[in-house]
Formats: structure tokens, sequence, C-alpha cells
């Protein structure tokens, strides 16, 4: 009897720790394999937009490095300068030594000129101050537009603000030269476009903002939005996590999981190769699959075949839940691509052929803007 109590409690304790390892939703990974593709596990994100993210922010503009100011003594007209804030966040004017301002408003900025000022003049020294220029405060348009790049921003505009700016977004009806490159390979990807802010993936969904008017998703940017908005048909899987080199990896017809990890040097010894994941579909809504690794390499299981956007992700850890798993994946995808899609912007401004680059996720690079940046100045 003692020992039939003995195996009841060792078979309990032996169900909870194998329940507890995979507690996320399982499913068989090798329906996978069927063009449909409705047997996938669908995953709904944390797709719920931040209402604050809905309202025109109210915080006054802040001076930053680059951006410049024309100052002036309201009873001297010759003093007129135009100053540039440099990159230690200074000006300098008049007799002054150089005046910290980054991060003050204007008002705040002109009050402080004539505080020190005063120590010069007999008199209240009265100071004009006008924006002329504004470089510190920028977002990224890459991809599919008509005029992509990097824009100055006085104001935070909305999203569908922003794309007007950058003429729209690339289609059959809109190109601006149709007798080159007119071909559905260079029109948007509304499905997998993405907005990144601070390391992570903003839930935009562009095709309801641009094909179906949604204003719920017209959300206003901020300084160092990163929006990407992809060609329809690039051909690429993306292989990212615990291998070699992380990369995007060319598609060509019956490309397998394996296949696609040996093209970027394989699993790294850290990879946790049982819950490597394919994921498929639109951003906002993708469907992942989980396959052990190890078991396709030993032949146990058939190999998963890819399909063009596939994601192949190799955990450094397992996942205890599958929403958290996705977010995790989006996440370090959008990342990775911004990271390229910002360099390859930066070395195209400046005729530098760069190719095969992909950065990691939590590498510290980061990208810094051209000093030609499209937009016009404040004021104009």
């Amino acid at each position: 009897m003692k020992n039939h109590l003995i195996l009841c409690w060792l078979a309990l304790l032996l169900f909870f720790l194998l329940g507890c390892q995979h507690p996320g939703p399982r499913f068989n990974p090798y329906d996978f394999n069927a063009r449909s593709g409705a047997d996938l596990q669908t995953v709904t994100l944390t797709n719920h937009l931040n209402p604050e993210w809905l309202r025109p922010p109210t915080q006054p503009f802040a001076l930053g490095p680059g951006d410049q100011v024309e100052i002036q003594l309201m009873d001297d007209i010759t003093s007129r300068t135009v100053c540039v804030v440099g990159p230690d966040g200074k000006i300098y004017f008049n007799l002054l030594p150089g005046l910290d301002v980054w991060g003050l408003t204007l008002p705040q900025t002109q009050a402080l000129l004539q505080k020190e000022l005063a120590q010069f003049y007999r008199d209240q020294a009265r100071v004009s101050l006008t924006l002329r220029g504004v470089a510190s405060r920028r977002y990224w348009l890459l991809g599919r537009l008509q005029v992509p790049g990097v824009y100055y921003m006085t104001n935070a505009p909305t999203l569908l603000e922003a794309f007007a700016q950058a003429g729209g977004t690339l289609s059959l009806a809109g190109q601006r030269d149709l007798s080159i490159n007119n071909s559905i390979d260079d029109q948007a990807d509304l499905s997998r476009s993405f907005i990144v802010r601070h390391g992570r993936m903003l839930p935009v969904d562009f095709e309801r903002l641009i094909n179906q008017g949604d204003l719920s998703q017209n959300i206003y940017l901020e300084p160092d939005d990163f929006v990407y908005v992809p060609p329809l048909t690039a051909l690429n899987v993306y292989v990212m996590g615990a291998v070699g080199l992380p990369r995007a990896v060319p598609y060509q017809e019956g490309l397998t999981m394996t296949a696609a990890i040996a093209n970027t040097g394989g699993p790294i010894r850290e990879a946790y190769l049982s819950h490597v994941a394919v994921v498929r579909g639109s951003l906002s809504q993708p469907k992942i699959a989980l396959i052990d690794y190890r078991d396709v390499v030993r032949g146990k299981v058939p190999d998963v075949i890819l399909q063009p956007h596939d994601i192949v992700y190799v955990p450094f850890e397992p996942y205890r839940y599958l929403v958290r798993y996705g977010d995790l994946i989006m996440n370090t995808f959008v990342s990775s691509v911004a990271i390229n899609e910002g360099i390859r912007a930066v070395s195209d401004s400046h005729q530098v052929t760069q190719t095969g680059v992909f950065i990691p996720v939590g590498s510290g690079v980061t990208v810094t803007a051209p000093p030609t940046i499209i937009g016009p100045p404040a004021g104009r």
C-alpha cells in the first residue's frame, strides 16, 4: 500500500512537470505544409492600440542637436544671427559662452538668453528667437513609397499625413513613371508593413488604414518612429534567433526549414532546438507552427516546406506561452528589418553599396540618418 501511494505521488509529480514544460497550445505542425495553411495555429498578438497614440501630443517643441534658431537683439538689427545647436546641445551668440539649450522649449531658450545677456548690458536685453530649421526630430518612411526617406518633424503628423508627405504607397495606378519598373513586384505589401517605436512593433493594421479608411489605426508619429512598407513579392525567407548568421535567405521552390537554417550557418550551441518556430501570414495575425528540429534532422518527422515571407525563428530557450513567443518573434523580425533598411537608406544616400547586412536585435547597433534629409525647414 505504501509503495502504491509513492508511485501515485511520483506519477502526479511527473504529470505536473511535463504539463508545465509546454503550457502553450500544441498542434500538428506538419499540416503546415498544406498550401492553404488552414490548419496553422493563428496567434492574436497584443494588437490593441493605446488610445494615447490617437491623440495629438501636447508637449511643446524642444530643441536638440542640429536645430537652427535665428537670434536677434531687438534694439540692434545688426545682431541677427542664425545659430545651430551643436552636438553638445549648446548654442553660441554674441558675448555669451556656450549655452546648453538641449531639451529647452523656445520660450525657455529665449528667457535663458535674456538672463545671460543681462550681465553685459545696462538695460534689459530683449531677444527675438525664431525657429528656422529642425534636424533633431525625424521619422523614417522607407520601402515602397513614392518618396521614401527620412523626414523632419516640427509637429507630430498622423500616419496618413506622413504617407501623404511621402507621396503615398506605390500601386499600379500610382506609379510616377509607368515606363519604369511597372510591375506587381514593386507594389506595396500592406499586410506586412509595420511601424517600430522604441524597438517594438506597434499593432497598426495598414490594410485597414489605407484600403478601408479605418481611422482607428491612424496614430500620431513620434520622433525616431520607423515606418516600412515592403514590396509585395519579395521572395525571401527570414531566419532569426540562435543561428550563425541571422539573415534573409532567397526563396526557391521547395526550400525547407533545415535548408534555410543551414544557409545561415546552422544553429549555434545555445539554441533550443525543440521549439523552432515557422511563422506565416500577416504581421498582425500571424500563424505559427512549432517544430522539433532534432527530430527532423534524425528523420523521425518530415521537414517543413517553406513559402515566401516565412519567418524561421530558432529560440535560445523554451517558450511558455505562444502569444508571448509570437510577440518576441515579431519584434525581433521588425527591429532587424528596420536596422537593415535604415543602413541601406543611409548607404544609398552616400552612393555606397552594402549587401548582406542583417544585424540581430540586441547588437547595440544604431543607424544615423544622413545630413541631407527630406522635408522643408520650419516655417515654410
